[in-house]
């Protein structure tokens, strides 16, 4: 076969700084590692390993049956799923929210970020990126031509944004703030008022606040929503998936639930960006958003009883935590003197075969710390257990 050399390109200066994505490199040693021979257990991704409701599954078959349903759709989202987002909505948060203008169905709330980010930033606005926080949200700003500006949380304030150390930090020149609650990678819930602490510091500095709110249903007992804050859309836009709280992370189902003038703004970029999407799946979205609290009970006890387990992990390895976290993740801190967190999850790679996710990929203030998913079964959760204890 001939040897093709591609020519040299240039990559684009908006990719400066933007690396491949941690875990893309790991799934590749793992895989080698697993070639090999050896048994690895990860831990690491947070994709759920259980299917949605047989309801929706059922709906997704049946709507794909019919000739006429395969065509493009809407930009904006079929209605039926902006209404069954606004109806889930008020029933779950107690907010209203107009289907017609103020919902924007995405292909996932990971694409929302960066929807969000090409609409309103300017080469060297600047953006408050929460340390630690989804890697998603740094490398959506600065693609965007964004300048990100860390604010740290820190165990010691309960995982919450200090406002008087943001402030002191300088608000010169910044745009937009992205909060996520309940927090990943920590699993600390949001603390009482402060949802509106976050509003009135918006209002106060004028603003953008984007709230990405994936885990508000996963062992958290008062699901909550930024836009239950009077007046919050006036400076808010709030994301959320149905990724882990209806088991559907490959289908790429999440909105956007803001103001008319921020949708019809993100609008404007996103028609520009996709076809939309494919009407069955959005039908089949619609029947998990009418699912009733049994659903969200069974999943649940399912995720806390492997929560116990994941716990007993981080005992295993000597990790501190907080027993009270929310989301689909726990987070525990590392004993004292067995290195940083990327040496510490190497040494439990190599020597028993399981993966923990270094807290430092999340920001230099996740440095101390590991993370561990709980989309891995009861069985597997508990041999991983097992060969660290053998190992160690």
């Amino acid at each position: 076969m001939e040897t093709i050399k591609p020519i040299d390109m240039e990559l684009s200066r908006r990719l400066g700084g933007i690396g491949e994505y941690y875990f893309s490199k790991k799934l590749r040693e793992i895989d080698e590692m697993r070639a090999s021979g050896r048994e690895i257990i990860n831990l690491g991704i947070g994709s759920p390993d259980t299917p949605p409701h047989p309801d929706v599954i059922a709906a997704l078959a049946e709507e794909a049956s019919k000739p006429g349903n395969h065509a493009y759709q809407p930009y904006k989202g079929a209605a039926v799923l902006r209404e069954a987002f606004a109806r889930w909505y008020d029933e779950r948060y107690g907010v209203k929210l107009d289907p017609a203008t103020e919902i924007l169905p995405l292909i996932g709330s990971k694409e929302g970020v960066m929807h969000v980010c090409m609409t309103y930033l300017n080469e060297g606005d600047k953006v408050l990126i929460p340390n630690p926080g989804y890697p998603t949200y740094r490398s959506a700003a600065t693609i965007a031509g964004g300048i990100c500006v860390d604010y740290p949380l820190r165990e010691s304030n309960g995982w919450m944004p200090d406002f008087d150390e943001i402030e002191r930090g300088g608000m010169e020149g910044v745009k937009m703030m992205i909060v996520n609650y309940p927090h990943m990678p920590t699993g600390a819930a949001p603390k009482e008022g402060l949802f509106g602490r976050l509003v009135d510091f918006a209002r106060r500095h004028r603003i953008l606040l984007v709230h990405d709110n994936p885990y508000s249903f996963l062992r958290n007992a008062r699901p909550e929503s930024l836009l239950a804050v009077p007046g919050a859309k006036e400076v808010a836009i709030e994301l959320n998936s149905l990724s882990k709280s209806h088991s559907m992370a490959g289908w790429r189902i999440g909105m956007i639930g803001a103001a008319r003038e921020r949708i019809d703004e993100i609008i404007r970029f996103k028609s520009n960006m996709d076809s939309g999407m494919f009407y069955p799946m959005q039908a089949a979205a619609a029947r998990a958003l009418s699912l009733g609290d049994e659903w969200y009970d069974g999943l649940n006890a399912l995720y806390r009883r492997r929560e116990a387990l994941a716990y007993g992990i981080l005992d295993a390895v000597g990790c501190s935590y907080d027993p009270s976290q929310a989301g689909l993740f726990v987070w525990g801190r590392l004993p004292e003197g067995r290195g940083d967190c990327y040496a510490f999850t190497d040494r439990i790679l190599q020597e028993c075969g399981v993966f923990l996710t270094p807290g430092g990929i999340f920001g230099s203030e996740g440095d101390r710390y590991v993370r561990i998913s709980l989309c891995a079964t009861e069985e597997t959760l508990r041999r991983a257990a097992d060969k660290i204890r053998e190992a160690l």
